[in-house]
């Protein structure tokens, strides 16, 4: 059972960017968004060292994630952040996706 960088460096940077947010622009809104999404991602990675069959809350928070922050990307146009957060979230779904199809064997990730 090893730790999760990748999850628990994906759950950092989506907190991070909600800290970020408020910081710049003031947006209460990013910061209760980045933590929250930021904390239960940190507790998917909890999980997910504990035992990497257990995915099933970071693929989903992650494809909320995706969504939501590809839809801002679409409307707004800005690559930052909701284009990188989207793309983030893409590959978590990706890697996580891969696990669940069986593709990948988890204990090696």
């Amino acid at each position: 059972m090893g730790v999760d960088i990748i999850s628990y460096a994906y759950a950092a940077t989506v907190a991070a960017g909600g800290v970020m947010g408020f910081v710049k622009a003031g947006s209460v809104p990013s910061l209760g968004a980045g933590l929250l999404f930021g904390s239960v991602l940190g507790y998917g990675a909890y999980q997910l060292s504990e035992n990497p069959n257990n995915y099933y809350l970071t693929l989903g928070t992650s494809t909320l994630l995706g969504g939501m922050m590809g839809m801002r990307y679409m409307n707004s146009g800005k690559f930052m952040p909701p284009g990188l957060v989207a793309i983030m979230s893409l590959g978590m779904v990706l890697r996580l996706g891969s696990r669940a199809a069986g593709l990948t064997n988890s204990k090696l990730e």
